[in-house]
């Protein structure tokens, strides 16, 4: 065989045709060639292409924007959790302090504890209104903290975030002087010394702090005192505690510890369950939700349906003690059956666009079925055919893949930049690679159909059928 090569005919998809010119068949087969010719059919007909590209482009980047949302509440909580490292008490089934009761008094038998560093009592309420305004969302909460108790604190996630101004004191015992976040500061042109209607009530602005997370820049720090006071909240009665403590002792210990002191206490309290109520507000019932479902694991011997029905009182956990990992842990399971969900829902867009790339090559192998047996006839085996409908579908899968991820990548950063306040979006590097390996998989998987329909057809049939 001669090594010098001549042009070659071409059929009218641009496919060479073999002649019996001195030439080398396989040469014009090689994978760069095969992608070539695949790119100059997709090219050919370009509103098909660019349909096929369109619903795959939107189907992948439907799923980069939904895992996104996933990914950004895995950050957000998993980040909110690590600056808090002391130990989190609250009622049994409480989803949420806001809904929590504990006796007051529970604080100086924990504080006496080995190992405990510092007992910070809590007492929360919702706010409704802001200068007159409803709040709907994001939430925002009235935080009561024991002031004495919290500059104790070897670290604090509130105080160590101050931005302005400062945190509260002791000469902010019994008045309306708060710490606010900046964001709430922002969204009504408040600051340092202004004055800020919160239920009602004029607070005067000390400290402004930024946390840069939606959980934890949604307080308004006030002394405990006047939470209870504004809210008819029981004198005698704290919504959580928090314990910091100290080196001596790990966090699992200690918890096992206090959950010990407190077993099969019974707890007076005239609070409502989170799981009795919800809000009215569609963001905090979304967040109830979230905590329902993660504090369900730990509430078989917790809930107060087990308390009532428990034939041993002395084995009923009457709170629920929560470490930074505990928390962490739990959520991972709320977020697998919402990842399962968005699969499910991101699977819907995916079929669409797989049968629009299968119905796109089913038209193009069926306008080309004439071309198909002429080169059949001069030589293409059934693995070239296959291997040339299959190229065009991959690239097809590979561009739409490429698209989506870009799509909706900037898609994520729009809504973060325009709402920063909100939850934060994150698409991942790991993310848009999956997606579009995903995509280019799925491009190959829908041209297989195609392609051994046509590599089937005999010379004489495809010539005959076109």
């Amino acid at each position: 065989m001669s090594s010098q090569y001549r042009p070659v005919p071409v059929n009218s998809i641009g496919v060479p045709v073999r002649a019996s010119l001195p030439v080398s068949w396989d040469a014009f087969y090689s994978p760069e060639t095969m992608w070539r010719f695949a790119i100059q059919n997709l090219v050919s007909r370009p509103l098909r292409s660019l349909l096929a590209l369109a619903g795959l482009s939107v189907a992948i980047a439907g799923m980069v924007g939904l895992f996104s949302v996933a990914e950004g509440i895995d950050h957000m909580v998993k980040d909110t959790f690590s600056r808090i490292p002391g130990l989190a008490i609250m009622q049994a089934g409480a989803p949420l302090p806001l809904f929590s009761r504990l006796p007051a008094s529970w604080a100086d038998e924990i504080a006496e504890m080995d190992g405990v560093r510092v007992v910070n009592p809590e007492v929360w309420a919702r706010v409704n209104l802001i200068e007159g305004q409803r709040v709907i969302a994001p939430p925002r909460f009235l935080f009561g903290t024991s002031i004495a108790e919290r500059q104790k604190l070897h670290k604090d996630v509130y105080r160590d975030a101050m931005v302005e101004g400062r945190f509260l004191d002791q000469n902010d015992r019994h008045k309306l002087h708060t710490v606010v976040s900046r964001q709430i500061a922002t969204d009504h042109d408040v600051t340092i010394g202004d004055q800020l209607t919160i239920n009602g009530d004029r607070f005067t602005i000390v400290g402004i702090y930024h946390c840069g997370q939606l959980m934890l820049d949604v307080s308004i720090i006030v002394d405990i005192d006047v939470v209870r006071r504004l809210t008819r909240f029981e004198q005698d009665s704290a919504s959580a505690f928090y314990v910091e403590p100290d080196e001596t002792i790990s966090n699992e210990i200690l918890a096992e510890r206090i959950r010990e002191t407190f077993r099969g206490r019974e707890i007076q309290a005239a609070g409502n369950i989170a799981g009795a109520i919800t809000t009215g507000n569609p963001l905090i019932d979304l967040l109830l939700a979230i905590q329902n479902w993660i504090g369900s694991g730990s509430q078989t011997n917790n809930s107060p349906a087990t308390a009532a029905t428990a034939t041993d009182q002395s084995e009923v956990d009457p709170i629920e003690v929560r470490t930074a990992d505990d928390w962490a842990e739990r959520f991972d399971e709320f977020s697998s059956d919402l990842n399962l969900f968005l699969s499910v829902m991101t699977s819907i867009g995916v079929l669409i666009a797989v049968l629009s790339i299968i119905n796109t090559m089913l038209m193009s192998v069926t306008e080309r079925i004439i071309d198909f047996g002429i080169l059949k006839a001069n030589g293409w085996s059934r693995r070239d055919v296959m291997l040339l409908i299959t190229c065009e579908s991959a690239v097809l899968g590979l561009a739409g893949g490429v698209l989506g991820c870009a799509i909706g990548w900037l898609g994520t950063e729009f809504v973060n930049t325009t709402w920063p306040d909100r939850l934060q979006l994150y698409a991942s590097p790991q993310l848009l690679i999956f997606a579009m390996v995903f995509s280019s998989l799925l491009g190959v998987s829908a041209g297989l159909y195609p392609a051994t329909w046509a590599m089937k057809l005999s010379p004489m049939e495809a010539i005959r059928r076109g």
